[in-house]
């Protein structure tokens, strides 16, 4: 069967990852068609969206999407990088991988840690587990004033804890937003239980803060609670998030699946990664119901841009989880076996692992073992 795949490169080493990937992907034999998209900061300096409407078209027309990296920055810096013809019209930037994922209803980021023996910046070798992080609302959900409009310093005016900002003037507060759905909680959780069940995980493991942000993460802990009677296999842990950054150092082997809010996930995976590896290890699945985005979570890293430095093993792997997600099972185990034979071997290591083995040797090396199982 051929598919039809996006590929968005975007910005710095986005494109040189994703080729890296492309040809792992064609060592295992996979049949598709790859359509190339316009996304990140060169399509906000010049056109005033970083998300061209005809990068959303394509994306309709494809079974999947493999994604590079973006360079994004604050509210202020990208207005001054706007080009001079566009400037004072109306343009404010956004991400545009929040953006894909609030658009297409990406409502979960599967996010896998797991510690490939060899690898000399492992904690130890022993952890494997795996991130759930709700990925359209929470704090990312974009809906935040500055300087603060009199409507909605009227309706936040009527909680009681608002008195202690009586005297700041509207031009002086910022307000971002926490939302949680009952429908974005039971999303990302059964996604979680399932997967635990799928994959013979013990526990789910969530991580909020519902001593003190008792209304969102106290939504999730319930809807967890009630949800986790459905699985009497799979032991429901509650964690604060903070207790969970520090256990999650000192005893990484002893969890499995771990589920959090946008924000709070993010900060979890990326502490994740670290203790299998970094970022050059580090892949992600933004999955919905009917479309799904895969990407290496590291950024554009534009220092290295042109120099063949960056480890491509977290784009490689975000391709092996597209196969998993397009069912193409046998061609995913054969990436992941090969990922594991080179990394075990040794002879090989990027930068980041205290070598300098280049993106495409990686990448080459990557391919011949995956050619050879």
């Amino acid at each position: 069967m051929s598919y039809k795949i996006a590929m968005l490169p975007g910005d710095g080493v986005g494109g040189d990852v994703l080729e890296a990937a492309k040809g792992v992907l064609d060592a295992v034999g996979f049949e598709a068609e790859y359509e190339y998209g316009d996304i990140g900061w060169e399509f906000w300096r010049s056109e005033g969206n970083p998300l061209p409407d005809r990068t959303i078209d394509l994306l309709k027309r494809t079974d999947c999407c493999l994604f590079g990296a973006i360079t994004s920055k604050p509210k202020d810096e990208a207005a001054a990088e706007l080009d001079p013809r566009l400037k004072d019209k109306g343009f404010v930037y956004s991400s545009p991988i929040v953006g894909l994922r609030q658009l297409f209803n990406l409502h979960t980021n599967l996010r896998p840690c797991k510690a490939y023996p060899g690898n000399p910046l492992n904690l130890r070798d022993d952890i494997d587990l795996v991130v759930f992080r709700e990925n359209t609302e929470g704090l990312y959900s974009g809906i935040e004033w500055h300087p603060v409009p009199e409507t909605v310093r009227a309706a936040f005016d009527t909680h009681r804890k608002m008195a202690m900002f009586a005297g700041v003037a509207n031009e002086d507060l910022a307000i971002s937003t926490r939302i949680f759905t009952r429908k974005g909680c039971r999303a990302i959780l059964r996604d979680a239980f399932e997967y635990a069940k799928q994959h013979g995980y013990p526990t789910v493991t969530v991580a909020e803060k519902p001593n003190v942000i008792r209304e969102t993460s106290g939504l999730m802990i319930r809807e967890a609670r009630a949800m986790a009677r459905d699985y009497p296999g799979i032991e429901l842990r509650e964690t604060n998030i903070d207790a969970m950054c520090m256990w999650l150092v000192k005893n990484p082997q002893d969890y499995g699946v771990l589920v959090s809010s946008n924000m709070f996930g993010d900060i979890l995976s990326d502490l994740a990664a670290q203790i299998v590896g970094g970022l050059g290890f580090a892949c992600a699945g933004n999955i919905g119901d009917d479309y799904a985005v895969f990407e290496p979570t590291h950024g554009s890293a534009p220092k290295y841009v042109g120099q063949n430095k960056v480890n491509p093993i977290a784009t490689i792997r975000s391709a092996k989880m597209m196969l998993d997600y397009l069912g193409e099972t046998a061609p995913a185990n054969r990436i992941e076996t090969a990922v594991a034979r080179t990394i075990a071997e040794g002879r090989l290591r990027t930068y980041d692992m205290g070598g300098s083995t280049t993106t495409t040797g990686m990448a080459e090396a990557i391919a011949r073992a995956a050619e050879e199982v």
